[in-house]
């Protein structure tokens, strides 16, 4: 089953816990997205944030950090309640290290790639890692669009994995809508990132469409 976990930066933050128990019956874990300027040209959560997110849910909180140097964060983010943290391949400089200082702490280690990346720069640790996190937008700003040839990025890492026989989960980010949710589960898809797709629109609408999908 396709999993859904809905990104916060498209929520209304004034109405936080509200926002989160309105779409709770529709999605299967809450999606924070940390950003530091640097890495990203915005700035937008960080620990408090996620603390306040653990309170008002019993829902896996899926820490996606867009950040340089993640490896002084994310302990801390496991502590502050993450039960996944994703980390990009272009930020860590010691990607190794870093995985396992997630995976010692509890928590699943998840590595994100940016549409620029492939998938293939991920082979030497695949069998370290819990997820990888394919962007089909560049980071930084909700509400943008996909970018189509992302599908073929996602189809060839769903095949490495088939053919390693490997458990790692596929997670998409960006731009996914009714128009392009498809695709993107067809082409291997196990998680979708969604902010404006549930929290601006009918979260009951879209899980039945997602049922619905049918894959050849």
């Amino acid at each position: 089953m396709v999993m859904i976990s809905a990104s916060i930066l498209a929520s209304d933050l004034s109405r936080l816990g509200e926002e989160i128990k309105r779409v709770e019956p529709y999605i299967d874990m809450v999606h924070l997205d940390v950003m530091d300027g640097v890495f990203v040209p915005n700035i937008t959560f960080g620990l408090p944030l996620l603390e306040a997110v653990k309170r008002c849910t019993s829902l896996p909180i899926d820490a996606h950090l867009m950040i340089v140097q993640p490896e002084k964060y994310v302990e801390r983010f496991v502590d502050a309640g993450a039960s996944i943290v994703t980390v990009h391949y272009e930020t860590c400089l010691h990607l190794h290290r870093t995985i396992y200082q997630i995976k010692d702490k509890g928590a699943q280690a998840y590595v994100a790639l940016n549409p620029h990346t492939p998938v293939e720069m991920l082979s030497d640790i695949l069998n370290d890692i819990d997820g990888i996190l394919i962007m089909t937008v560049n980071p930084g700003f909700s509400g943008q669009k996909f970018i189509k040839n992302t599908t073929e990025k996602i189809k060839r890492l769903s095949k490495i994995i088939q053919q390693k026989d490997l458990k790692i989960k596929i997670m998409v980010d960006g731009g996914i809508n009714e128009d392009t949710v498809t695709d993107v589960v067809c082409s291997g898809a196990q998680i979708l990132v969604m902010g404006y797709g549930i929290f601006r629109y009918d979260p009951a609408s879209f899980r039945k469409k997602l049922e619905e999908i049918k894959c050849s």
